[in-house]
């Protein structure tokens, strides 16, 4: 991983197409403006992650019955 220090309004170059710019400093978080094109997906990686969690539950039986319930704490 690279780390840069940037201070309020400077940037960041990602390959031609990809600038970051830090817009607002505050005591918890930063605000970062993101030039790329339209093409190129822009997404918060716990978003992401939510996703995936959520296409693996949807993935997994349902458990059928009280039975089936027992049968799997009783294991």
């Amino acid at each position: 991983m690279l780390v840069i220090s940037r201070k309020l309004k400077e940037s960041i170059l990602i390959g031609d197409d990809i600038e970051l710019t830090i817009t607002e400093i505050g005591p918890d978080k930063i605000k970062i403006g993101i030039n790329a094109p339209k093409e190129i997906p822009i997404l918060r990686k716990e978003l992401v992650e939510t996703s995936r969690m959520n296409a693996e539950a949807a993935e997994k039986p349902q458990i059928a019955s009280i039975a089936d319930l027992k049968k799997l704490f009783s294991e």
